[in-house]
């Protein structure tokens, strides 16, 4: 789609917007996605707000940290979560990952529903994103597991070698799980085993937004 579509309607209720936190390879994504399917909602995963590397040679683009918060466009983020909050529809950047540019002229309109499951690694991290969940969530799970998912993923995903994920998560990753990504579950309402069963995190969550009012 190029451009951006007329303006729609705003709901006419007050949308619950929650936070999914974790570490990379934590099992925040799946619990978003599940969520979102539970809830008849919508997953809204941060990574869409990384920044346009356009203006970067592609092997300075690559050399980049992606683990480092400050590579979001967290005020662009901010404000479309405001106004999904608010019911509004908004248009989202589209991110190519393989070039790590956002493409051009084009968007993605994104419609508010009942529940809007934002995930990703700094859910909890910026401090003007706090203020619009309703429900906080943490995921926490042991450094093993994060990366023995990790490893499976990027090998059969993304065609990386165990060597080069090995690098990756003792340059970039764990440090930045370390330094920001753990420290932000003090912000957590609710933290869930990212080991346990799937459908057991997803009956923590909705039974915390029953004890709110919120489901």
């Amino acid at each position: 789609m190029t451009g951006p579509l007329p303006p729609t309607q705003p709901l006419s209720f007050a949308p619950v917007v929650l936070g999914i936190a974790g570490c990379s390879g934590s099992g925040k994504t799946t619990l978003a996605v599940e969520l979102a399917r539970t809830l008849d909602g919508i997953h809204f995963p941060i990574d869409h707000y990384y920044r346009d590397l356009a203006h970067l040679p592609l092997a300075e683009r690559i050399r980049q940290n992606f683990d480092d918060p400050a590579l979001i466009e967290s005020s662009l983020l901010a404000a479309h979560l405001e106004a999904l909050a608010r019911g509004e529809a908004i248009e989202r950047p589209l991110y190519d990952f393989a070039t790590y540019t956002r493409i051009a002229g084009r968007s993605e309109t994104v419609q508010s529903r009942r529940f809007v499951i934002v995930e990703g690694l700094f859910t909890l991290v910026y401090p003007e994103l706090l203020p619009l969940y309703q429900l906080r969530v943490y995921v926490d799970t042991p450094d093993t597991v994060c990366f023995e998912r990790r490893l499976r993923r990027d090998i059969h995903e993304r065609g990386r070698t165990p060597e080069s994920v090995l690098e990756q998560c003792a340059a970039t990753v764990r440090p930045a799980a370390e330094a920001r990504i753990r420290p932000s579950a003090k912000h957590a309402d609710l933290i869930v085993d990212g080991a346990g069963a799937l459908d057991w995190k997803v009956e923590q969550v909705v039974e915390e937004l029953r004890k709110r009012g919120l489901a």
